[in-house]
C-alpha cells in the first residue's frame, strides 16, 4: 500500500505496481495509492492555518480511505482479510515532505514548519495503526530525504552567506526539518513495535543514503561531477529552473541519467533509487530490512 519506490517491486521480481486509478489493472500483486503532492495532513487542517494546498484533498487519510474500499475485491470477511494481508508488504509513504514544503512556500520559518512534525507524525503513525488493526503484519514507513539538498530547495532558498551551506553545498538549516522529523518518526516506528510485538514494522531511511551518495558519488557510479545538479532541467546553478522544469517544451534530459542522483530537481534517479531499494530490501537503510522482516 501506498507504494513509492517502483524498483522494490522490481527487486522482488514483481511487475511494476499500478496506481489506483489506472482503468483495466490487475491489482492482485499490489496497487499504488499515491497521488503527487500528497500531504500526511488533511487539506482543512493545512488552510485553517493559511497554508496553500493542492485543490483536491488525496492526504494519508483520504489514500486509507480509497484502500478501504480496494480491499473489498480482493477479501470479504475479516479473517480472508487478515490472512491476505499476512503475506502481503505494505510501504506508507513518503509522508510529510509535502506538508513542510507547503509551509515553507506560505512563508513560514524552519522554527515554524518544524512545529507541524507532532501532527505530522500523528497523522502517519495513525495511518499505520490502522492497518496494523486490520491484521497487516508487514509495513515499512519511509522517513523524510534531506530537505536541504534538494535542488529545488537550494533553488528557491538559495543564499548569499556561505555559511549557511554545510561542506556538500546543502542548506544546512533546511536539514534540520528532516532531521527533526525522522527522529520523531523513528520513535513513533519504535512505539509502534511495542504495541505490535507479532508485526514487522521497518523504518526505512531516505536521509542517510542520499547523503552518502553526496559524500561519495563516484563510489555509487554518479559521476557526472556535480552531485547536485539535476539531470532533467532548464539551467542554473543546479540545472533547475523554476521557469523551465523538467517536461516542459524546451527542455531537455541529460544522456547519462544514471550518472546523475537526481533526475529532476525534486525526484532521485532510478539509479538512485535503486540503490535505496536494495538498502531497504537487504539493509543498511531499514531498520530491519525487509527481507529480513517478512513473514
Amino acid at each position: 500500500m501506498f507504494v513509492e519506490s517502483c524498483t522494490a517491486a522490481q527487486n522482488f521480481s514483481l511487475p511494476l505496481v499500478p496506481p489506483y486509478f489506472s482503468k483495466g489493472q490487475d491489482f492482485q500483486k499490489g496497487v499504488n495509492f499515491a497521488v503527487i503532492g500528497s500531504t500526511a495532513l488533511s487539506l482543512d487542517y493545512l488552510k485553517q492555518r493559511n497554508i496553500t494546498v493542492p485543490p483536491v484533498d488525496t492526504s494519508i487519510n483520504v489514500q486509507l480511505g480509497w484502500f478501504n474500499q480496494f480491499k473489498t475485491s480482493l477479501c470479504n470477511t475479516t479473517d480472508s482479510c487478515k490472512a491476505y494481508f499476512r503475506k502481503s508488504l505494505f510501504i506508507l509513504g513518503e509522508f510529510g515532505g509535502n506538508d513542510y514544503t507547503f509551509v515553507l512556500s506560505a512563508g513560514k520559518s524552519v522554527r515554524e514548519v518544524n512545529s507541524y512534525v507532532p501532527a505530522v507524525i500523528k497523522a502517519i503513525k495513525g495511518a499505520a495503526e490502522s492497518l496494523l488493526k486490520q491484521g497487516v503484519q508487514n509495513i515499512v514507513i519511509p522517513g523524510n530525504l534531506p530537505t536541504g539538498c534538494i535542488p529545488i530547495m537550494l533553488t528557491l532558498y538559495a543564499s548569499t552567506n556561505k555559511s549557511d551551506y554545510d561542506h556538500l553545498g546543502c542548506l544546512k538549516h533546511y536539514n534540520t526539518i528532516g532531521i527533526y522529523h525522522n527522529i520523531k518518526l523513528h520513535e513513533a516506528v519504535f512505539r509502534l513495535k511495542i504495541k505490535y510485538p507479532k508485526a514487522k514494522i521497518s523504518y526505512a531511511n531516505y536521509y542517510e543514503p542520499v547523503i552518502n551518495f553526496l559524500k561519495n558519488p563516484k563510489k555509487f557510479g554518479f559521476t557526472n561531477g556535480a552531485p547536485l545538479r539535476i539531470c532533467c532541467g532548464g539551467g542554473g546553478p543546479y540545472n533547475y529552473n523554476l521557469t523551465a522544469t523538467c517536461g516542459q517544451p524546451g527542455v531537455s534530459a541529460c544522456s547519462n541519467p544514471s550518472t546523475y542522483i537526481n533526475w529532476d530537481g525534486i525526484h532521485l534517479t532510478e539509479a538512485a533509487y535503486r540503490i535505496i531499494a536494495k538498502g531497504w530490501l537487504d539493509g543498511p537503510y531499514a531498520y530491519p530490512p525487509i527481507l529480513s522482516g517478512c513473514n
